[in-house]
């Protein structure tokens, strides 16, 4: 079985034919799905979606590039929405210096607030990180200082130093399509020092399809051929890699199993 660690559910190029899209993930192997929120504002149709199956969970929380427009003064609102059973971490959250959809303040302060959560809660931390690698790893740094937490760098594409950064501070990584792309050997690199014991791996659909199906739709289903390069990046059985991501994930989304 695999799991599809971080995919967009809710997105308007999903609705009209969800469950197909859910039934061919099915069908592929894919036994489990984690929905992301990315505006609270959104968050009740995710929630919906988690709820219509035993195999999805979902996240609350406020993407960078909406933290202008949804700036949470406390980690209330966050944690409240935790409480329902479908709820398994915060995210995702972070840091994109890269668009710079909102202003860094603003992205720096939801950061924290979700980080916040995430210790007060003990659910993990999603984290979004794009041409901030030194502001990532210095925030969760002092924030671990503060009180330990847990989480993953969702679709990973950083440096040797964010991986390794962020593995000691107890991360996991997770690896999308990217890592099948053509010109991704300085990724690829990156990820086969990975421990295999804390390694993800995702399509971040309806974004970033793998290689055969790049420049299409993602959906989950895709994540087959991400995980069959992680595996002869891993040097190891297309099995294996199934089964250790998979145990990986309810390792670190532990609610997921209850």
């Amino acid at each position: 079985m695999l799991v599809d660690s971080h995919c967009h559910l809710d997105f308007p190029e999903f609705l009209p034919e969800l469950e197909a899209v859910l039934a061919r993930a099915r069908d592929a192997g894919v036994g489990h799905f984690l929905t992301i929120g990315t505006e609270l504002e959104a968050f009740p149709r995710i929630r919906s979606i988690a709820e219509t199956a035993e195999d999805i969970h979902c996240t609350v929380g406020v993407h960078p590039h909406s933290a202008a427009k949804e700036i949470l003064e406390s980690p209330e609102i966050l944690l409240r929405e935790s409480e329902h059973p479908k709820v398994v971490a915060f995210g995702e959250t972070g840091l994109d210096f890269h668009y710079n959809n909102s202003p860094r303040v603003e992205q720096i302060a939801d950061f924290r607030v979700h980080i916040a959560a995430a210790r007060q809660a003990s659910l993990p931390l999603i984290v979004h990180t794009r041409d901030a690698e030194d502001d990532t790893i210095a925030i969760l740094t002092e924030e671990m200082e503060i009180g330990a937490f847990t989480g993953v760098i969702h679709c990973f594409t950083g440096s040797d130093k964010l991986a390794r950064s962020c593995l000691e501070l107890g991360f996991y990584i997770s690896a999308s399509g990217i890592v099948t792309f053509k010109k991704a050997e300085t990724l690829r690199a990156v990820i086969r020092d990975v421990p295999l014991d804390r390694l993800l791996v995702e399509t971040d659909a309806p974004y970033l399809a793998p290689q055969p199906h790049r420049g299409k739709r993602n959906e989950p289903c895709f994540v087959v051929h991400t995980a069959a390069v992680l595996a002869e990046l891993k040097g190891v059985s297309e099995e294996m890699l199934a089964s250790a991501t998979t145990e990986n994930f309810f390792r670190l989304f532990s609610k997921a199993k209850q």
